[in-house]
């Protein structure tokens, strides 16, 4: 025991005042701990384990150094070309993050990561799930997946969420559910109570409770995360929905996630205003308006609703009469109804 300390000692000795020893300050932290989410967590502490790999043995005055950043974006640029430019954009941010932890502790002056210009990009704000994909989808999915993507178009709710759903949460008339994201604060989301359409109790009444959890597996247990998606991108395969063409635009593929995006959209192609749909995906009112640039696609609907309001409203009367005449000829007056 007494050789296993002091060889622990020389290790922590050796790390002191270098970058690695940042690391393990920074994941042993109450920001870290209990501020982000256990996945964040876990997804951080893969990254920064690269992190360590490459520049573990870095002094801490070279991080004062703003040379550092260019070090840094070189290493960016080999982890793209290896593993993709998104890998490598959420690295660096883990970088940052920490970098921007240390200098809020006084650990650092400066972090000269900061602001870094990104290298994926994705904009995934018109791809939604339009009936016919629905319907692809329901044609060859498993029972399983239909019940998660029927849950996910009537609560707007995230995947995780969805998955660890209980029994519980479920009072007949509406489902609490509980976010596991926490909100930018750092702090636990509030639980949101959706109220169950006709159709989502309908099909929560037909299954059988032989678990906690609402959704399962064929053989009773629960979805682990990966399982899920693999299961989910054989689905959307087969439905033809990995790379679909919505309004002329660019190929994309479906994504559970924009089931997300679609309810927020129908439910504004319904008549919902911004504090009624806020109330059913539990963002704040703060948020809500921002999302909806992201969430809600411009779709023929909404289009469609638009110009029946423009032709019914007394206000655009005078535009709906408007019709091309000769110059300097006067406007023939309407006859009068019935003559």
């Amino acid at each position: 025991m007494i050789d296993f300390a002091e060889a622990e000692k020389l290790i922590v000795d050796y790390h002191a005042g270098r970058l690695n020893s940042l690391i393990r300050k920074y994941t042993s932290s109450d920001e870290f701990l209990k501020m982000l989410a256990p996945s964040t967590q876990i997804d951080r502490r893969r990254m920064l384990t690269t992190v360590e790999a490459e520049f573990g043995d870095m002094p801490m005055p070279a991080l004062e150094d703003p040379r550092v950043r260019r070090d840094f974006l070189d290493w960016r640029e080999r982890v793209s070309r290896s593993s993709g430019p998104r890998e490598a954009d959420h690295r660096l941010s883990a970088v940052s993050a920490m970098l921007t932890w240390a200098v809020e502790r006084g650990h650092l002056l400066t972090n000269h990561v900061k602001g870094f210009r990104r290298l994926y990009h994705s904009d995934r704000s018109e791809v939604i799930w339009l009936p016919e994909h629905v319907e692809a989808f329901m044609k060859v999915a498993p029972v399983e997946l239909q019940r998660a993507l029927i849950i996910a178009l009537h609560t707007g709710q995230r995947q995780g969420d969805i998955l660890r759903m209980p029994w519980s949460a479920y009072d007949g008339k509406a489902v609490t559910v509980r976010p596991a994201k926490n909100n930018r604060a750092g702090r636990r989301a509030k639980p949101v109570r959706v109220p169950c359409t006709k159709a989502l109790r309908a099909m929560l009444a037909k299954l059988e409770r032989g678990s906690p959890l609402i959704l399962t597996t064929k053989t009773g247990r629960a979805f682990q995360k990966r399982h899920f998606a693999r299961q989910w991108e054989i689905a959307t395969k087969a439905a033809g929905l990995d790379a679909v063409v919505i309004d002329g635009g660019e190929p994309a593929g479906l994504h559970f996630h924009d089931l997300r995006g679609t309810a927020v959209t129908m439910l504004s192609e319904a008549g919902c205003t911004p504090q009624e749909i806020a109330t059913i995906t539990g963002h704040s009112l703060k948020r809500i308006h921002e999302i909806l640039e992201r969430y809600l696609a411009r779709t023929r609907a909404l289009a469609e609703g638009a110009i029946a309001k423009f032709e019914n409203s007394p206000r655009t009367k005078f535009a709906n009469r408007l019709q091309t005449r000769a110059v300097g000829k006067p406007a023939k007056k309407a006859k009068a109804h019935g003559k």
